[in-house]
């Protein structure tokens, strides 16, 4: 017979995650025409059958048509090759993409990081470096010029906010984000869990951008709901 604490951990430890899919009122499905190009090929970014297709090169970001200040975001991404390095950049201005030219990402906006597993094992061998300063499991931070107070875990430098679960799945496989941005904070669910996030963003009005970084990956059921 099981005690009943353990059963009662072993419950709580099963428990599903809560999933916010992007359905209901408010909701509405970002598609090719949503979208406009900043800094890529034109084969950088390719949709089918409601899956974009990032090439990875150059470097850049696309970006939506629209700013957006306080929302709701869901997103669904997997990494077609080992070690590969996306994310999504929210509340980036005009400022940051008049002029991006390729190979370049924009100097303003907080970024909610997408890697492979492998991205770490990949870094270490080719800097020399050790890879403690990032995770695999979806960080939050400020990129640039932009301003952002981390929730802890942070990293070694406490620039970032660190995931309190690892819940991000590896190569192959689809990832499920979902991202609430109010008031200049923003947070992180993983596949059900949230994990990480910051608050007191400056600026907090701009761009949601899908960031290319040099290996392919996909997107699909991007989604998102303005908020007052």
């Amino acid at each position: 017979m099981v005690p009943a604490l353990s059963l009662q951990s072993s419950l709580a430890q099963e428990a599903p995650r809560a999933f916010i899919d992007g359905t209901g009122p408010g909701w509405r499905t970002l598609g090719e025409n949503d979208f406009a190009g900043v800094n890529g090929n034109p084969d950088t970014w390719t949709w089918k059958d409601g899956v974009l297709l990032c090439s990875g090169k150059p470097i850049g970001v696309m970006r939506t048509r629209q700013r957006f200040t306080n929302f709701e975001m869901v997103v669904e991404w997997r990494h077609l090759r080992p070690a590969g390095n996306s994310g999504v950049f929210a509340w980036v201005p005009d400022e940051a993409l008049a002029r991006l030219k390729p190979d370049a990402l924009p100097e303003y906006g907080i970024e909610v990081q997408m890697l492979d597993h492998g991205y770490r094992d990949e870094y270490e061998k080719r800097s020399g470096k050790k890879g403690d300063w990032f995770t695999t499991n979806g960080d939050i931070f400020a990129v640039g010029k932009s301003k952002l107070t981390p929730f802890p875990p942070l990293s070694p430098d406490g620039s970032r906010s660190f995931p309190r679960k690892d819940l991000s799945r590896g190569v192959g496989e689809w990832n499920h984000y979902y991202v609430r941005a109010i008031n200049g904070e923003v947070r992180l669910w993983v596949n059900g869990g949230e994990v990480s996030g910051g608050s007191g963003a400056e600026p907090r009005t701009g761009y949601l951008c899908l960031e290319s970084e040099g290996s392919p990956v996909e997107f699909k059921n991007i989604r998102v709901r303005e908020l007052p």
